[in-house]
């Protein structure tokens, strides 16, 4: 089976891994990684998120972290766009590549973002539309692409159906998200089988978590399939407030090993996001949840004992 050769990884942490910490992270510790992130090679890292500070307090100063991202030339630096009035406000403060997000999962889609499936759709329609006249792009999510902690299973068809909806848009890619982290590779195949039969595999991304320890058996099983884009967190960092139970996204730094391992190249620098995880949890005052960083920067400081 041959897989693919070069892999893009989207990092996940400054968003998705900052925005349920439960103390305040100052807009400076935000800014810090993405500078960072986007320097060991990333090349797209996900900045913040134009939602309500009701819903997400941390991430209230979303406007000071975009206009204050030192641009890395050939890095993107998505922001996520819930309703009209997001992506007003992100376009304002400089945006030039925006992210929707729908669940496969009625009940999901209901906690999450206070509407149906079909509610949620009509509602990103115009952020697109104002998107493509904006010449913005924008990337699409799926969540509970393999499970729901409300409803359970989720069939193949319905998230095939979202993300061919997200696609109708104007999407340029569509991420699949097992929110929850209970897909197992058989699984992760039979969804991906049902969506590639309505997306092209090339606009396709998986994201993964790792309640299950399963993300990066999904990977290589995504891999087998040709999907060649990944989202991942440093450090393991993050994870669904509404979704209980999930412990968080893959671990840059363990799927960075893994690629490196099958020879794919990524233009990422391992040991410089090793550093990077190492440095955020310190700030974060917590563990990597990385094995491949934790092990990496043990091996590293032992060599350096021993100097």
């Amino acid at each position: 089976m041959v897989l693919p050769t070069r892999v893009r990884i989207v990092e996940m942490g400054p968003r998705d891994g900052l925005q349920n910490e439960p103390g305040e992270v100052p807009t400076a510790v935000k800014l810090e990684p993405i500078h960072r992130l986007a320097d060991a090679g990333l090349p797209g890292v996900e900045a913040t998120a134009f939602v309500s500070p009701k819903w997400v307090p941390q991430m209230a100063d979303h406007t000071e972290v975009l206009e204050g991202i030192r641009r890395k030339p050939g890095v993107s630096y998505p922001v996520l766009t819930p309703n009209l009035k997001g992506f007003e406000a992100a376009l304002a403060a400089g945006a030039t590549e925006v992210a929707i997000f729908g669940a496969a999962s009625e009940a999901f889609s209901r906690k999450n973002i206070n509407c149906s499936i079909e509610e949620s759709l009509a509602r990103f329609a115009p952020v697109a539309e104002a998107a493509a006249r904006a010449k913005v792009k924008v990337r699409g999510y799926v969540s509970c692409v393999l499970g729901c902690p409300y409803e359970g299973a989720v069939a193949p068809a319905r998230v095939a159906g979202v993300a061919r909806a997200l696609m109708d848009m104007g999407c340029y890619e569509v991420s699949l998200g097992d929110t929850i982290g209970v897909g197992t590779p058989g699984r992760t195949q039979a969804m991906l089988e049902a969506v590639s039969r309505v997306v092209p595999v090339a606009q396709l991304a998986g994201h993964y978590h790792d309640t299950y320890g399963q993300a990066l058996a999904n990977i290589y099983a995504s891999l087998e399939l040709g999907v060649a884009t990944f989202d991942a967190s440093v450090a393991g960092l993050g994870g669904c407030p509404y979704a209980k139970g999930a412990s968080g996204n893959v671990a840059t730094e363990d799927v960075l090993y893994m690629l490196e391992g099958l020879g794919i190249e990524t233009g990422v620098d391992l040991g410089a996001v090793v550093d990077i995880g190492q440095w955020i949890c310190g700030v974060l005052g917590k563990e990597p949840a990385s094995k491949a960083g934790k092990a990496l920067a043990a091996r590293r400081a032992a060599a350096a004992r021993a100097a």
